[in-house]
């Protein structure tokens, strides 16, 4: 039987899915399931790990059920995930020991502001590309070491695992038998080397983390095991990268200089520097890109933590609108947000300000506010915080970028795409298939077996569905990112003052 398509399961924050491609890169059926979150305490974010199996494992046979395809005629699969969220599970009963701590999880703010002080800072960037913040991985795994009954010493027995999304899902679809994570997530840690592509000896013991825990770091396109759970038993797992990676291959953004933005819970800014790991002195991330066989290409990367979650809260919390498309017709029904300025730092700010006690405000209101006015200022902050990024990126790079690709589900609103070229003051570019996360894991799969023979044949599947070109004043835009900056350093330290 012909193997006509390729599986990729795109784990996110707030939902597991399955969407399967046929070789050409189209969508042929496509499966999501919501799974619970869970707020303990404030700034605390957690997942079952158990419910995001059963999540995943389910979409992947709706998926195939709705195609009406044979697990028999799948190449391969890709797996891409939220990345930095932690699971640590017993090794004999494959159990958890505690809840996924989540990337968006500040409960560690204390412990990595401590590696700050101390002076480990720069030796942390100079080896992981990164900055100490409870963001990555490392500080949540020795949180879990330290709070979970006995978990220090079974750790140091070498019966327990760690790993990222990626590695819980191919030890849960290989019943065990494989425990491997790929590059792009293991440099998201806070314990790989970037440069030797190992994890850190150093890092590790300043985190107190053994190294019995760690998976086995692999490359981005290759086969690392075969599925033996029943739905898709003997398919290959052939492509990993963390979601970010993934949509930064999806979009084709092969060349140094390239550059692309997501917009699902946060927004992730990726640019393509090719084989060189370039130091930013702007507050952004280096960070692997992929690593395909022998050869680790990298890019800078600009995070932010809040991005389509404005507008969940604004659906779910405040009630402003039924579905979260419907943001678009009520920010759409006044010409601006008559003087309202929205930072939703609900879990501190990432780049380019990286402060973990930053919180939400909204600024500028007055007797004629209205919920159309707040709903267009979360729009233009979601833009607002990219082009913070794109200038820092600007400036790191050497480069003036001119066109952004872009992609996640807020890109499918129309008019955040035209506020965000008006205020980048360049072309947005949104591709026919914006699925390119899951596409990219897809992609990165099939490079690995075969069903694709080169990146030039991935790449001229490649199509853009529309472009936006800024319409607005210069002036204007000059105006508004200046108010916008003075609203971000109000937001600023906010919890840190309240707890003095």
């Amino acid at each position: 039987m012909s193997k006509d398509f390729l599986l990729a399961l795109d784990q996110g924050t707030t939902s597991s899915r399955a969407i399967l491609f046929d070789r050409s890169g189209k969508i042929r059926a496509v499966a999501q399931q919501e799974f619970p979150q869970y707020f303990p305490e404030q700034a605390w974010v957690e997942h079952d790990p158990s419910e995001i199996w059963s999540s995943q494992s389910a979409v992947i046979a709706e998926v195939l059920a709705k195609a009406d395809v044979s697990s028999r005629r799948v190449d391969s699969i890709g797996i891409t995930n939220q990345r930095e969220t932690v699971v640590v599970w017993d090794r004999k009963t494959g159990q958890p020991i505690h809840r996924a701590i989540v990337w968006q999880d500040r409960r560690t703010a204390d412990m990595t502001s401590l590696l700050q002080s101390g002076g480990h800072a720069e030796m942390i960037r100079e080896k992981t590309g990164l900055l100490p913040d409870p963001y990555f991985s490392g500080s949540k795994v020795r949180w879990i070491l330290e709070n979970v009954d006995g978990a220090r010493e079974k750790a140091e027995a070498g019966e327990l695992a760690f790993g990222t999304i990626d590695s819980w899902l191919v030890w849960k679809l290989t019943e065990g038998a494989v425990h491997v994570t790929d590059a792009t997530n293991a440099c998201r840690t806070m314990l790989m080397n970037i440069h030797t592509g190992d994890w850190d000896d150093e890092l590790l013991s300043l985190l107190e983390i053994p190294r019995s825990m760690l998976p086995k770091i692999c490359g981005c396109s290759e086969i690392y095991g075969e599925c033996t759970v029943s739905a898709v038993d003997g398919v290959p797992i052939a492509g990993m990268a963390g979601d970010q990676h993934a949509a930064l291959f999806g979009q084709a953004c092969f060349e140094s200089g390239m550059a692309k933005n997501t917009y699902g819970t946060g927004s992730f800014v990726l640019m393509n520097t090719g084989d060189k790991a370039v130091v930013s002195k702007n507050n952004l991330l280096t960070t692997i890109a992929w690593r395909i066989g022998d050869k680790t290409e990298y890019a800078l990367e600009g995070s932010i933590f809040i991005s389509g979650a404005v507008v969940q809260w604004l659906r779910d919390g405040m009630g402003l609108f039924r579905t979260s498309p419907m943001i678009e017709a009520l920010a759409q029904s006044v010409p601006d947000t008559n003087g309202v300025y929205f930072v939703p730092a609900f879990a501190g700010l990432g780049a380019p300000y990286w402060d973990p006690h930053a919180r939400g405000l909204i600024v500028g209101m007055t007797r004629g506010s209205t919920d159309a006015h707040v709903a267009r200022a979360a729009l233009e902050a979601i833009a607002f915080q990219s082009c913070d990024v794109l200038e820092a990126m600007a400036k790191d790079s050497g480069m003036d970028l001119k066109e952004l690709r872009v992609d996640g589900g807020a890109s499918r609103n129309d008019l955040l795409m035209q506020i965000q070229a008006n205020y980048l003051q360049g072309r947005v570019v949104r591709p026919k298939v914006t699925e390119t996360t899951a596409l990219g894991a897809a992609c990165l799969a099939g490079l690995a077996t075969g069903f694709y023979k080169d990146r030039v044949e991935i790449s001229d599947q490649w199509v853009e569905d529309k472009v936006f070109e800024p319409d607005m004043d210069q002036e204007v835009v000059r105006e508004a990112r200046k108010k916008w900056k003075r609203a971000v350093k109000l937001s600023r330290d906010w919890h840190q003052d309240d707890d003095q």
